[in-house]
């Protein structure tokens, strides 16, 4: 593997069976050329945030990846496309969603992506479980994630109790 970076990637289904397609998302992730899976939170359930539709279940993952992000951007897109994932109108419920939400540290604004993701700080279904699986995470200029879990702090979440299947893996720092 050429030069590796952390990226971190939300995890959301609502349709279907959504526990089902997390875990084999988070697999999928662990099986992208060129990179590891380091970290995996728990499944966290949320209300749809400016949508309707069943809660979501959602997770975040950690990979070291040599993919580019624009690369790894397709690649989530695969993963999403091969669990049926249509994009019928914004925030429509779905079977399954792959949010790049930082890479290493890039800074990126583009059409297609932007980094870090812009509703990062603003979505407790994010922000909760990448602290877990990464309590000391900081974006690109270093600041602390968990500064920003007061603003999130009147969205509904819940940790879910040990799923069938499931097991959170926290990064490990040496």
């Amino acid at each position: 593997m050429g030069v590796a970076q952390r990226a971190w990637i939300g995890l959301g289904a609502n349709l279907g069976d959504a526990l089902g397609t997390l875990r084999d998302a988070a697999d999928a992730l662990g099986q992208l050329p060129d990179s590891r899976r380091v970290a995996l939170s728990s499944v966290y359930r949320t209300a749809p945030i400016d949508a309707g539709g069943p809660d979501y279940l959602n997770a975040v993952a950690a990979i070291d990846t040599a993919l580019e992000p624009l690369a790894l951007l397709a690649a989530l897109q695969a993963i999403e496309q091969a669990h049926g994932r249509e994009r019928p109108y914004r925030n429509a419920p779905r079977t399954l969603d792959l949010d790049l939400l930082l890479h290493g540290e890039q800074v990126l604004d583009t059409p297609t992506l932007t980094l870090p993701h812009p509703r990062l700080h603003e979505r407790a279904f994010v922000l909760l479980p990448l602290i877990e699986a990464d309590p000391s995470a900081c974006d690109p200029q270093g600041r602390p994630l968990a500064d920003h879990l007061s603003a999130v702090a009147d969205q509904r979440i819940e940790r879910l109790a040990s799923e069938a299947g499931w097991s959170p893996e926290p990064l490990a720092h040496p």
